[in-house]
């Protein structure tokens, strides 16, 4: 059954081994991180794109050698693959999991960027019937980003359009508006990631942790707690 959902960027610079000078100026993001996803139980299933449909089971291990430190996560206590490259929205998933609740197991579902809304609503549904059928809370862990155009030096350049969709993407992630988020446009980041959360999601307490926007790229952080 599902017990709640954690929505966090995608950010390698909220690492600390990552972020080097900035490491500081992100606190507050690492700790509304660290909250919201201390609501999930020991059973995580997180949501999130890459360049194609995937599943990364908690066996998995990675590092963020990629991103500029070979810093290694797992996702679960006891890890048995052997590294592999894996997609950002995982080595999130296995640092945040490794920050909050290493006794926890993460299993990752990897939607396609370009995934387009009406296949990632049904995705979410389905994945919300596979776990109301499971017998254990379940945590939704989603890991997504807004915008990455919201100021000159962005690094998906400057769109001025973008400010107005980010902020209907925060207000709808702080007021649990499904159905806005079910249409959001293709300059989100990680539009798709939401679109399933659309899907999967019901009714529940919103608590907003966390919008900003720190180097052009719009981050929020919440939990939804879904009643029985």
């Amino acid at each position: 059954m599902l017990s709640a959902v954690a929505w966090v960027p995608s950010a390698p610079v909220m690492v600390p081994e990552l972020a080097a000078g900035a490491a500081s100026e992100l606190a507050e993001l690492r700790t509304a991180v660290v909250a919201a996803a201390a609501e999930l139980p020991d059973r995580w299933i997180a949501v999130g794109v890459g360049d194609a449909d995937g599943v990364i089971p908690p066996s998995a291990v990675g590092t963020f050698g990629g991103y500029g430190a070979d810093l290694p996560v797992a996702l679960a206590p006891e890890p048995t693959g052997a590294a592999t490259r894996l997609p950002l929205c995982a080595l999130i998933t296995g640092w945040i999991r490794g920050c909050v609740n290493p006794a926890a197991r993460a299993e990752v579902r990897v939607f396609a960027a370009a995934l387009d809304a009406t296949a990632a609503g049904d995705a979410g549904r389905a994945l919300r019937a596979e776990i109301d059928a499971a017998p254990e809370p379940i945590g939704v862990l989603v890991v997504a980003d807004g915008a990455n155009t919201l100021t000159p030096p962005a690094p998906g350049g400057y769109d001025p359009e973008s400010v107005a969709v980010q902020e209907a993407l925060d207000a709808a992630l702080a007021a649990g508006d499904d159905a806005v988020l079910a249409a959001l446009p293709d300059g989100i980041v990680g539009r798709a990631a939401y679109q399933v959360f659309a899907g999967l999601a019901a009714p529940g307490a919103v608590r907003e942790l966390y919008r900003d926007a720190p180097y052009g790229v719009g981050y929020s952080v919440g939990v939804r707690a879904i009643g029985p």
